[in-house]
Protein backbone atom coordinates (compact mmCIF):
# COMPACT_ATOMS: atom_id res chain seq x y z
CA UNK A 1 0.00 0.00 0.00
CA UNK A 2 1.43 3.12 -1.13
CA UNK A 3 2.32 6.07 1.81
CA UNK A 4 0.01 8.95 1.61
CA UNK A 5 1.88 11.97 1.72
CA UNK A 6 0.60 15.13 2.97
CA UNK A 7 2.66 18.33 2.41
CA UNK A 8 2.50 21.11 4.75
CA UNK A 9 -0.55 23.82 3.80
CA UNK A 10 1.35 26.55 1.84
CA UNK A 11 1.29 30.00 3.60
CA UNK A 12 0.16 33.06 1.55
CA UNK A 13 2.80 35.93 1.31
CA UNK A 14 3.05 38.17 3.73
CA UNK A 15 3.10 41.30 1.62
CA UNK A 16 -0.06 40.08 -0.29
CA UNK A 17 -1.79 39.58 2.83
CA UNK A 18 -1.34 43.21 4.28
CA UNK A 19 -3.32 44.67 2.03
CA UNK A 20 -6.25 41.47 1.96
CA UNK A 21 -6.12 42.34 6.17
CA UNK A 22 -6.36 46.19 5.09
CA UNK A 23 -9.87 45.24 3.16
CA UNK A 24 -10.98 42.83 5.83
CA UNK A 25 -10.21 45.58 8.76
CA UNK A 26 -11.95 48.40 6.46
CA UNK A 27 -15.16 45.90 6.52
CA UNK A 28 -15.24 45.37 10.13
CA UNK A 29 -14.90 49.16 10.77
CA UNK A 30 -17.50 50.02 8.32
CA UNK A 31 -20.34 48.45 10.70
CA UNK A 32 -18.26 49.27 13.78
CA UNK A 33 -19.01 52.99 13.20
CA UNK A 34 -22.03 53.09 10.84
CA UNK A 35 -23.48 51.10 14.16
CA UNK A 36 -22.15 53.04 16.60
CA UNK A 37 -23.99 56.10 14.30
CA UNK A 38 -27.46 54.87 13.58
CA UNK A 39 -28.29 55.62 17.63
CA UNK A 40 -27.69 59.48 16.12
CA UNK A 41 -29.58 59.11 13.09
CA UNK A 42 -32.85 58.06 14.60
CA UNK A 43 -32.27 59.55 18.15
CA UNK A 44 -35.29 62.25 17.61
CA UNK A 45 -37.70 58.92 17.02
CA UNK A 46 -36.50 56.61 20.06
CA UNK A 47 -36.86 60.37 22.19
CA UNK A 48 -40.29 60.68 21.09
CA UNK A 49 -41.15 56.61 20.95
CA UNK A 50 -39.99 56.05 24.31
CA UNK A 51 -40.65 59.50 25.90
CA UNK A 52 -37.75 60.33 26.56
CA UNK A 53 -35.75 63.86 27.35
CA UNK A 54 -32.57 65.18 25.41
CA UNK A 55 -30.69 64.53 28.24
CA UNK A 56 -31.86 60.77 28.21
CA UNK A 57 -30.80 60.62 24.70
CA UNK A 58 -27.39 61.96 25.80
CA UNK A 59 -26.86 60.42 28.71
CA UNK A 60 -27.10 56.85 26.58
CA UNK A 61 -24.66 58.24 24.40
CA UNK A 62 -22.54 59.55 27.38
CA UNK A 63 -22.58 56.14 29.28
CA UNK A 64 -21.64 54.37 25.62
CA UNK A 65 -18.44 56.57 25.50
CA UNK A 66 -17.69 55.67 29.32
CA UNK A 67 -18.14 52.03 28.62
CA UNK A 68 -15.56 52.22 25.86
CA UNK A 69 -13.54 54.16 28.32
CA UNK A 70 -13.47 52.06 30.64
CA UNK A 71 -13.02 48.39 28.00
CA UNK A 72 -10.27 49.79 25.71
CA UNK A 73 -7.49 50.15 28.24
CA UNK A 74 -8.00 45.93 28.94
CA UNK A 75 -8.67 45.30 25.41
CA UNK A 76 -5.71 47.37 24.64
CA UNK A 77 -3.39 44.82 26.85
CA UNK A 78 -5.11 41.69 25.69
CA UNK A 79 -4.58 42.73 22.27
CA UNK A 80 -0.87 42.63 23.45
CA UNK A 81 -1.10 39.01 24.35
CA UNK A 82 -3.72 36.97 22.57
CA UNK A 83 -4.27 36.44 18.73
CA UNK A 84 -5.18 39.51 17.27
CA UNK A 85 -7.45 37.62 14.97
CA UNK A 86 -9.94 36.25 17.84
CA UNK A 87 -10.35 39.28 19.42
CA UNK A 88 -10.81 41.22 16.52
CA UNK A 89 -13.70 38.49 15.31
CA UNK A 90 -15.00 38.12 18.93
CA UNK A 91 -15.88 41.21 19.07
CA UNK A 92 -17.79 41.51 15.78
CA UNK A 93 -19.98 38.85 16.35
CA UNK A 94 -20.87 40.27 20.03
CA UNK A 95 -21.14 43.94 19.31
CA UNK A 96 -23.26 42.79 16.34
CA UNK A 97 -25.35 41.06 18.44
CA UNK A 98 -26.13 43.61 21.62
CA UNK A 99 -27.07 45.71 18.31
CA UNK A 100 -29.66 43.51 17.22
CA UNK A 101 -31.26 43.22 20.93
CA UNK A 102 -30.93 47.00 21.44
CA UNK A 103 -34.39 47.29 18.89
CA UNK A 104 -35.74 45.41 21.88
CA UNK A 105 -35.52 48.50 24.30
CA UNK A 106 -38.23 49.80 26.48
CA UNK A 107 -37.12 52.29 28.24
CA UNK A 108 -33.69 54.65 28.97
CA UNK A 109 -32.51 51.64 31.04
CA UNK A 110 -33.25 49.12 28.64
CA UNK A 111 -31.81 51.46 26.31
CA UNK A 112 -28.84 51.85 28.12
CA UNK A 113 -27.71 48.07 28.55
CA UNK A 114 -28.09 47.32 25.57
CA UNK A 115 -26.77 50.13 23.44
CA UNK A 116 -24.30 51.49 25.83
CA UNK A 117 -22.79 49.11 28.28
CA UNK A 118 -23.12 46.06 26.01
CA UNK A 119 -22.83 47.01 22.53
CA UNK A 120 -20.12 49.70 23.61
CA UNK A 121 -18.18 47.38 26.08
CA UNK A 122 -17.94 44.39 22.79
CA UNK A 123 -16.65 47.30 20.38
CA UNK A 124 -14.14 48.27 22.60
CA UNK A 125 -11.60 45.17 21.53
CA UNK A 126 -11.83 45.74 18.05
CA UNK A 127 -9.79 49.09 17.85
CA UNK A 128 -6.31 48.27 19.55
CA UNK A 129 -5.81 44.91 18.29
CA UNK A 130 -6.61 46.20 14.71
CA UNK A 131 -4.14 48.97 14.70
CA UNK A 132 -2.03 46.90 16.45
CA UNK A 133 -2.19 44.27 13.62
CA UNK A 134 -1.95 46.92 10.97
CA UNK A 135 0.86 48.16 11.90
CA UNK A 136 2.55 44.85 12.42
CA UNK A 137 1.95 44.48 8.56
CA UNK A 138 2.79 47.75 7.04
CA UNK A 139 5.71 50.06 8.01
CA UNK A 140 6.61 51.75 4.98
CA UNK A 141 2.55 52.10 4.40
CA UNK A 142 1.58 52.69 7.46
CA UNK A 143 0.25 55.56 7.87
CA UNK A 144 -1.83 55.41 4.28
CA UNK A 145 -3.07 51.84 5.67
CA UNK A 146 -4.64 53.49 8.15
CA UNK A 147 -5.93 56.14 6.37
CA UNK A 148 -7.88 53.39 3.90
CA UNK A 149 -9.00 52.13 7.33
CA UNK A 150 -9.90 55.20 8.93
CA UNK A 151 -11.83 56.08 5.99
CA UNK A 152 -13.77 53.13 6.33
CA UNK A 153 -15.13 55.05 9.38
CA UNK A 154 -16.19 57.64 7.22
CA UNK A 155 -17.93 55.78 4.78
CA UNK A 156 -19.86 53.67 7.97
CA UNK A 157 -21.01 56.98 9.48
CA UNK A 158 -22.54 58.41 6.12
CA UNK A 159 -24.03 55.73 4.59
CA UNK A 160 -25.99 55.53 8.06
CA UNK A 161 -27.46 58.70 7.78
CA UNK A 162 -29.07 57.87 4.50
CA UNK A 163 -29.61 53.88 5.27
CA UNK A 164 -30.40 54.41 8.89
CA UNK A 165 -33.05 57.43 7.90
CA UNK A 166 -34.60 55.50 4.79
CA UNK A 167 -34.82 52.45 7.08
CA UNK A 168 -36.50 53.95 9.90
CA UNK A 169 -38.36 56.22 8.07
CA UNK A 170 -40.15 52.75 6.02
CA UNK A 171 -40.24 50.44 9.19
CA UNK A 172 -39.07 52.15 12.23
CA UNK A 173 -36.43 53.03 14.27
CA UNK A 174 -36.08 49.51 15.77
CA UNK A 175 -35.64 47.74 12.29
CA UNK A 176 -32.32 49.63 11.77
CA UNK A 177 -30.87 48.11 14.85
CA UNK A 178 -32.10 44.76 13.38
CA UNK A 179 -30.52 45.23 10.28
CA UNK A 180 -27.01 46.35 11.10
CA UNK A 181 -27.01 43.59 13.71
CA UNK A 182 -27.90 40.82 11.21
CA UNK A 183 -25.68 42.14 8.93
CA UNK A 184 -22.80 42.37 10.97
CA UNK A 185 -23.13 38.30 12.73
CA UNK A 186 -22.74 36.77 8.89
CA UNK A 187 -19.88 39.16 8.08
CA UNK A 188 -18.53 37.92 11.74
CA UNK A 189 -18.97 34.40 10.60
CA UNK A 190 -16.77 34.67 7.68
CA UNK A 191 -13.90 36.59 9.35
CA UNK A 192 -13.89 32.93 11.39
CA UNK A 193 -11.81 31.63 8.26
CA UNK A 194 -10.75 34.68 6.61
CA UNK A 195 -8.98 37.01 8.71
CA UNK A 196 -5.40 36.14 9.67
CA UNK A 197 -2.60 37.40 12.16
CA UNK A 198 1.14 37.67 12.76
CA UNK A 199 1.11 33.86 13.95
CA UNK A 200 -0.60 32.23 10.79
CA UNK A 201 2.58 33.48 9.37
CA UNK A 202 5.51 31.84 11.39
CA UNK A 203 8.52 30.13 9.92
CA UNK A 204 7.96 26.33 10.07
CA UNK A 205 11.03 26.49 12.01
CA UNK A 206 9.71 28.75 14.65
CA UNK A 207 11.68 31.49 13.74
CA UNK A 208 8.93 34.24 14.07
CA UNK A 209 7.09 32.21 16.58
CA UNK A 210 8.87 33.16 19.01
CA UNK A 211 7.74 36.66 18.16
CA UNK A 212 4.53 35.79 18.46
CA UNK A 213 3.86 33.60 21.45
CA UNK A 214 1.57 35.72 24.24
CA UNK A 215 3.74 37.49 26.88
CA UNK A 216 2.62 38.51 30.06
CA UNK A 217 3.90 41.69 31.61
CA UNK A 218 2.02 43.66 34.47
CA UNK A 219 -1.13 45.80 33.13
CA UNK A 220 -0.33 48.68 34.60
CA UNK A 221 3.45 49.07 33.18
CA UNK A 222 1.90 48.36 29.44
CA UNK A 223 -1.15 50.54 29.89
CA UNK A 224 1.22 53.46 31.20
CA UNK A 225 2.99 53.46 27.95
CA UNK A 226 1.68 56.38 26.56
CA UNK A 227 2.04 58.79 30.28
CA UNK A 228 5.71 58.14 30.30
CA UNK A 229 6.64 59.68 26.99
CA UNK A 230 5.13 63.84 27.06
CA UNK A 231 4.23 63.36 23.49
CA UNK A 232 2.35 60.46 23.48
CA UNK A 233 0.40 62.19 26.57
CA UNK A 234 0.10 65.32 24.43
CA UNK A 235 -1.06 63.37 21.42
CA UNK A 236 -3.21 61.63 23.14
CA UNK A 237 -4.15 65.17 24.71
CA UNK A 238 -5.02 66.04 21.04
CA UNK A 239 -6.61 62.93 20.21
CA UNK A 240 -9.57 63.88 23.28
CA UNK A 241 -10.46 67.15 21.61
CA UNK A 242 -11.54 65.16 18.80
CA UNK A 243 -12.94 63.23 20.34
CA UNK A 244 -14.75 65.33 22.35
CA UNK A 245 -15.86 66.86 19.50
CA UNK A 246 -16.98 63.96 17.21
CA UNK A 247 -18.66 62.39 20.26
CA UNK A 248 -21.61 65.87 20.31
CA UNK A 249 -21.63 65.17 16.08
CA UNK A 250 -22.37 61.93 16.41
CA UNK A 251 -25.09 62.47 18.84
CA UNK A 252 -26.75 66.00 17.97
CA UNK A 253 -25.92 67.31 14.50
CA UNK A 254 -28.96 65.41 12.68
CA UNK A 255 -30.88 67.50 15.40
CA UNK A 256 -28.99 70.84 15.26
CA UNK A 257 -29.91 70.95 11.30
CA UNK A 258 -33.54 69.88 12.35
CA UNK A 259 -33.44 72.69 15.29
CA UNK A 260 -32.52 75.10 13.49
CA UNK A 261 -33.81 75.11 9.75
CA UNK A 262 -36.76 72.93 10.28
CA UNK A 263 -35.61 70.37 7.80
CA UNK A 264 -37.48 66.39 8.02
CA UNK A 265 -35.32 63.92 10.33
CA UNK A 266 -34.54 61.81 7.08
CA UNK A 267 -32.85 64.91 5.49
CA UNK A 268 -30.94 66.36 8.64
CA UNK A 269 -29.76 62.72 8.76
CA UNK A 270 -28.43 62.32 5.50
CA UNK A 271 -26.80 66.25 5.63
CA UNK A 272 -25.42 66.00 8.89
CA UNK A 273 -23.77 62.23 7.90
CA UNK A 274 -22.68 62.52 4.52
CA UNK A 275 -21.22 65.86 4.08
CA UNK A 276 -19.00 66.12 7.11
CA UNK A 277 -18.12 62.45 6.81
CA UNK A 278 -17.69 62.72 2.23
CA UNK A 279 -15.12 65.29 3.01
CA UNK A 280 -13.68 63.16 6.15
CA UNK A 281 -12.99 60.98 3.39
CA UNK A 282 -11.48 62.84 1.20
CA UNK A 283 -9.26 64.55 3.87
CA UNK A 284 -7.96 61.17 5.24
CA UNK A 285 -7.04 59.61 2.02
CA UNK A 286 -4.94 62.38 0.83
CA UNK A 287 -3.30 62.82 4.44
CA UNK A 288 -2.21 59.35 4.94
CA UNK A 289 0.08 59.78 1.68
CA UNK A 290 1.07 62.93 2.55
CA UNK A 291 1.98 62.40 5.91
CA UNK A 292 4.24 59.00 4.36
CA UNK A 293 5.94 61.48 2.77
CA UNK A 294 6.59 64.25 4.62
CA UNK A 295 7.25 61.88 7.86
CA UNK A 296 10.38 60.57 5.61
CA UNK A 297 11.63 64.13 5.08
CA UNK A 298 10.76 66.55 8.09
CA UNK A 299 11.31 65.24 11.60
CA UNK A 300 7.56 65.39 13.42
CA UNK A 301 6.03 65.78 9.58
CA UNK A 302 2.94 64.25 11.17
CA UNK A 303 2.44 66.46 13.92
CA UNK A 304 2.88 68.97 11.74
CA UNK A 305 0.07 68.20 9.81
CA UNK A 306 -1.97 67.57 12.96
CA UNK A 307 -1.30 71.18 15.10
CA UNK A 308 -2.68 73.08 11.52
CA UNK A 309 -5.72 70.59 11.11
CA UNK A 310 -7.06 71.31 14.50
CA UNK A 311 -6.87 75.06 14.40
CA UNK A 312 -8.54 75.48 10.90
CA UNK A 313 -10.99 72.98 12.28
CA UNK A 314 -11.96 75.04 15.31
CA UNK A 315 -12.89 77.90 12.86
CA UNK A 316 -14.86 75.67 10.94
CA UNK A 317 -16.52 74.37 13.37
CA UNK A 318 -17.38 78.27 14.41
CA UNK A 319 -18.76 78.50 10.55
CA UNK A 320 -21.15 75.54 11.14
CA UNK A 321 -22.46 76.46 13.90
CA UNK A 322 -23.59 79.89 13.49
CA UNK A 323 -24.39 79.77 9.89
CA UNK A 324 -27.97 81.39 8.71
CA UNK A 325 -28.38 79.36 6.02
CA UNK A 326 -28.65 75.45 5.43
CA UNK A 327 -25.50 76.07 2.70
CA UNK A 328 -23.42 77.99 4.62
CA UNK A 329 -24.08 74.66 8.00
CA UNK A 330 -23.40 72.30 5.47
CA UNK A 331 -20.39 73.91 3.86
CA UNK A 332 -19.14 74.45 7.38
CA UNK A 333 -19.60 70.83 8.12
CA UNK A 334 -17.79 69.74 5.34
CA UNK A 335 -14.75 71.58 5.84
CA UNK A 336 -14.68 70.86 9.55
CA UNK A 337 -14.54 67.34 8.26
CA UNK A 338 -11.95 67.59 5.66
CA UNK A 339 -10.00 69.15 8.56
CA UNK A 340 -10.89 65.87 11.07
CA UNK A 341 -9.53 63.44 8.26
CA UNK A 342 -6.33 65.09 8.01
CA UNK A 343 -5.84 64.87 11.61
CA UNK A 344 -7.06 62.00 11.85
CA UNK A 345 -5.20 60.27 8.74
CA UNK A 346 -2.27 60.58 11.85
CA UNK A 347 -3.86 59.84 14.89
CA UNK A 348 -2.44 56.34 15.10
CA UNK A 349 0.63 56.47 12.69
CA UNK A 350 2.04 59.30 14.75
CA UNK A 351 1.36 57.62 18.48
CA UNK A 352 3.84 54.92 17.36
CA UNK A 353 6.27 57.01 16.05
CA UNK A 354 7.18 57.20 19.75
CA UNK A 355 5.75 53.89 20.89
CA UNK A 356 7.68 50.53 20.42
CA UNK A 357 5.85 47.65 18.70
CA UNK A 358 4.82 45.69 21.40
CA UNK A 359 3.42 47.83 23.77
CA UNK A 360 1.16 49.47 20.79
CA UNK A 361 -2.64 47.48 21.41
CA UNK A 362 -1.68 48.53 25.00
CA UNK A 363 -1.21 52.26 23.89
CA UNK A 364 -3.93 52.41 21.49
CA UNK A 365 -6.28 51.47 24.68
CA UNK A 366 -4.69 53.66 26.73
CA UNK A 367 -5.19 56.80 24.26
CA UNK A 368 -9.22 55.79 23.73
CA UNK A 369 -9.51 55.37 27.24
CA UNK A 370 -8.16 58.84 28.22
CA UNK A 371 -10.33 60.42 25.32
CA UNK A 372 -13.40 58.73 26.40
CA UNK A 373 -13.74 59.48 29.41
CA UNK A 374 -13.88 63.09 28.75
CA UNK A 375 -15.40 62.90 25.49
CA UNK A 376 -18.10 60.99 26.91
CA UNK A 377 -19.37 64.43 28.67
CA UNK A 378 -19.64 65.77 25.83
CA UNK A 379 -23.34 64.65 24.63
CA UNK A 380 -24.07 64.19 28.00
CA UNK A 381 -23.70 68.30 28.73
CA UNK A 382 -24.88 69.44 25.22
CA UNK A 383 -28.46 67.46 26.43
CA UNK A 384 -28.35 69.58 29.71
CA UNK A 385 -27.48 72.72 27.95
CA UNK A 386 -30.31 72.00 25.28
CA UNK A 387 -32.49 71.11 27.95
CA UNK A 388 -31.81 74.72 29.70
CA UNK A 389 -33.00 76.44 26.57
CA UNK A 390 -29.82 76.86 24.86
CA UNK A 391 -29.61 76.56 20.98
CA UNK A 392 -27.75 73.71 19.87
CA UNK A 393 -26.14 75.84 17.59
CA UNK A 394 -24.55 78.22 20.13
CA UNK A 395 -23.46 74.92 22.14
CA UNK A 396 -21.73 73.54 18.98
CA UNK A 397 -20.09 77.15 18.47
CA UNK A 398 -18.56 76.29 22.17
CA UNK A 399 -17.11 73.05 21.33
CA UNK A 400 -14.37 74.62 18.83
CA UNK A 401 -12.31 75.68 21.67
CA UNK A 402 -11.60 71.78 22.40
CA UNK A 403 -10.08 71.92 18.87
CA UNK A 404 -8.10 74.99 19.94
CA UNK A 405 -6.76 73.38 23.09
CA UNK A 406 -5.83 70.23 21.15
CA UNK A 407 -3.97 72.29 18.65
CA UNK A 408 -1.56 73.46 21.15
CA UNK A 409 -0.96 70.21 22.95
CA UNK A 410 0.45 68.88 19.43
CA UNK A 411 2.24 72.34 19.19
CA UNK A 412 4.20 71.32 22.32
CA UNK A 413 4.92 67.73 21.34
CA UNK A 414 6.41 69.14 18.81
CA UNK A 415 8.74 71.63 19.33
CA UNK A 416 9.89 70.30 22.99
CA UNK A 417 9.53 66.45 22.84
CA UNK A 418 9.26 64.79 19.75
CA UNK A 419 12.85 64.39 18.45
CA UNK A 420 13.80 63.05 21.78
CA UNK A 421 10.61 60.94 22.25
CA UNK A 422 10.63 59.43 18.77
CA UNK A 423 11.54 55.85 17.91
CA UNK A 424 13.13 54.90 14.22
CA UNK A 425 11.81 51.91 13.03
CA UNK A 426 13.63 49.63 10.59
CA UNK A 427 11.12 49.52 7.56
CA UNK A 428 10.77 46.40 5.60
Amino acid sequence: MTKKTILPKKKPPRGKYKWTLLGLLCVAFFFHQGDRAIYGVVATEIEADLNLTKSDIGLVAAILFWTIALMTPVAGYLGDVFRKKVMITGALIFWSLTTTLTALSRGVFSLAMLRSVATGGSESFYAPPAYALLANFHKKTRAMAMSIHQAALYLGIMTSGFFGGFIAKQWGWRSVFFVYGGVGIIIGALFIYLLKDERDFADEDGEEQAETKPVWENPLHSLSIIFRKPTSLLLTIGFTAIVYVNNAYLTFAPGFLEEKFDISREQAGTYAMFYHHAAALVGVLIGGRLSDKLASKVVGGRLRIQMVTMFLGAAAIVYMSLGNTLVAACVGMTVFGFFRGLYESNTHASLFDVIEPKYRSSAVGAMVMFAFLIGATAPWLMGVLADSGKTLSSIFASYALAYVIGGFAVAIALIFFFKKDRIIEELD
